[in-house]
């Protein structure tokens, strides 16, 4: 007769490692909603954080965060946020361009804000094309038009040069969607490190002009950008109002039916273009 022989007993998990397995898991699930929470600009701020935020200067992306939620106060009519308008003006110097991005955005929400209209004259000079075209569209919501050369800049392709003579030793890939101060090639000049060639706007990589391993001049032609849509939208909305004749060839090509041109936008370029007519007769 055939004795049964006991199975092997599995050997079980110690307490130990159970719970950090356990710890592991909760981690996983934990951390992306602390990036989430910490990086959301939804989150609402006290009134107390907010002015934290607006003066964390190791953390720009706070002081964004903070900014965005004065715009939403402005737009819900928080009679309080007029406290937080000398943090704005002082932000509309701030080293980091998309700071003062955010900052001209905001202060085009409230065209009663004391200096504002002054501080986004300013902003017309400022050296990142983008915050220059936030603040001249911002300047129109005040009945201001002195920046219609910086919108129509935003409808531009915008131009990437060699800084100096050199050898491409990378490039982007045309059609590529690409960030404002995203890299688009890369140059060598002898055995110093590649320097970095960025996008001045958001947008998509329209060409590349030279191969990866071709020598360049300075001033030579690397690559062109394509404006982002939503950029050429809120141009062509601002033009709508300000738009001059010597505007529509900026604006018809807008009006193409190709693939790269959204029918939102086809159909803003049409409008645009009707109203400066109507507006000209």
């Amino acid at each position: 007769m055939e004795t049964e022989t006991a199975e092997p007993k599995k050997p079980r998990m110690s307490t130990r490692n159970r719970l950090l397995f356990l710890l592991t898991g909760w981690l996983i699930v934990l951390m992306p909603f602390l990036f989430w929470w910490n990086t959301w600009f939804g989150r609402n701020l006290s009134d107390q954080q907010l002015t934290e935020y607006l003066h964390d200067d190791k953390k720009p992306r706070h002081i964004q965060q903070a900014l965005v939620q004065i715009g939403e106060r402005i737009s819900h009519g928080d009679k309080r946020v007029g406290q937080w308008y000398p943090d704005a003006l002082r932000l509309a110097t701030y080293p980091v361009e998309e700071v003062r991005n955010t900052d001209a955005w905001v202060m085009g929400q409230d065209t009663s804000g004391t200096g504002f209209h002054e501080a986004l004259l300013k902003m017309l000079n400022d050296p990142s094309l983008t915050v220059r075209g936030n603040a001249a569209l911002s300047l129109v919501r005040f009945g201001d038009a002195t920046g219609k050369p910086q919108i129509l800049e935003l409808l531009h392709t915008q131009t990437i040069v060699a800084p100096g003579n050199g050898t491409i030793s990378d490039t982007g890939v045309a059609g590529s969607a690409v960030r404002g101060g995203g890299v688009v090639a890369k140059l060598t000049v002898g055995d110093r490190a590649a320097e970095e060639l960025r996008s001045p706007i958001t947008g998509r990589i329209r060409s590349i002009s030279t191969a990866k391993g071709a020598h360049v001049v300075a001033g030579q032609e690397v690559a062109t950008i394509a404006p982002d849509t939503e950029q050429v939208w809120e141009a062509l909305r601002a033009l709508y109002l300000i738009g001059q004749t010597e505007d529509i060839a900026a604006v018809t090509p807008y009006e193409r039916e190709l693939p790269d041109i959204s029918d939102r936008v086809r159909q803003q370029a049409t409008e645009t273009e009707a109203a400066i007519k109507a507006r000209e007769k």
